[in-house]
């Protein structure tokens, strides 16, 4: 078996050798520099690394591997036009390099491209992989739009926001895991519970960035932490900061999500403070926790030997470890 970093590299060197020689070039420029930027590739990975739990070539499934990635990157292209965001990987985001125009066309190549890759597979497999990745990605754009919707309610719920993550990120990490598990021929009993295995690591992993955004090191980070504050996003920090809050506390905050004009470390100390009051940080975590032990639950139901899914164990601990 592989380790996850053998898993990881075998991952880059495959994106790198990849040729983008149709016309016009302009075209593909901006996909090939999205694939360049890096990132953690978690869902190859992840792909690869259950694939691996079962079969020992996971070099085989490379191509739709890629696929994933590559659609997961078509996401973060819209996302950052969607948001106005300048910067992702610490490199200007594709709409801030060319346009917006470029963006969306670029973007929507990325998509047909992702399906192209994901079909490099038998075609015994090949309906069942692309049943997931087609459900999977309706269910993100769903997700997309209920997180949109959100930024003009002070009413979300914590079971509506969790909904939304579990559409936005969580299913394409399952995605992932499920296709690896179709791959490598697991039993019906075991891709579901790789499913869930993937969907509650989905969950925790979102919610770590909730918290990161607040209280990360933004010298490991790789940005200002706050972010978050700033936008009025409704994480399940906030939500749960308005839903918890006495009467003064929920004034104090609502005065500072309807603020137009604001100095911004303000504001991100302020909103801070009022989350330490509230105890928000140690709620977050406690939800972290409960859904990185389901995962780990519905993992150890899978039909593997126990030494088999010992490098998956330990590549999603370090993911729920991570600072960054």
């Amino acid at each position: 078996m592989y380790t996850s970093n053998e898993i990881l590299q075998k991952v880059n060197q495959f994106i790198d050798q990849q040729s983008y020689d149709r016309q016009p070039a302009s075209l593909y420029e901006p996909i090939e520099y999205v694939l360049s930027l890096g990132g953690k590739r978690i869902r190859p990975v992840l792909m690869l690394l259950t694939y691996n739990l079962y079969k020992d070539d996971p070099e085989s499934i490379l191509m739709p591997a890629i696929g994933l990635e590559t659609y997961h990157n078509y996401t973060l292209l819209h996302d950052d036009l969607m948001d106005n965001a300048d910067m992702r990987r610490g490199h200007d985001t594709v709409h801030k390099r060319w346009d917006a125009n470029k963006a969306i066309l670029s973007g929507d190549s990325m998509l047909v491209l992702a399906y192209q890759r994901m079909q490099h597979c038998d075609s015994q497999h090949l309906q069942a992989v692309l049943d997931v990745f087609t459900e999977t990605a309706l269910e993100i754009g769903e997700g997309q739009e209920y997180d949109m919707s959100f930024e003009t309610r002070n009413d979300v719920t914590e079971g509506e926001y969790i909904e939304m993550i579990r559409l936005k990120t969580s299913v394409l990490l399952a995605c992932a895991v499920k296709i690896g598990a179709i791959l490598a021929d697991a039993s019906a009993q075991d891709i579901d519970n790789l499913y869930k295995f993937g969907e509650q690591l989905g969950l925790a992993f979102q919610l770590q960035d909730d918290l990161l955004d607040v209280y990360g090191d933004p010298a490991i980070f790789g940005k200002a932490i706050g972010g978050d504050i700033t936008s009025n996003k409704k994480t399940y920090m906030l939500i749960n900061a308005i839903n918890r809050a006495n009467p003064q506390q929920r004034q104090e905050l609502m005065q500072w999500i309807a603020a137009t004009n604001f100095d911004r470390d303000e504001k991100v100390h302020a909103v801070t403070k009022l989350y330490d009051q509230i105890g928000i940080r140690q709620l977050c975590e406690q939800k972290i926790n409960f859904y990185f032990d389901e995962c780990r639950r519905y993992l150890a139901k899978v039909s593997v030997n126990d030494d088999r899914k010992q490098i998956l164990l330990e590549y999603t601990d370090e993911m729920m470890k991570r600072r960054k």
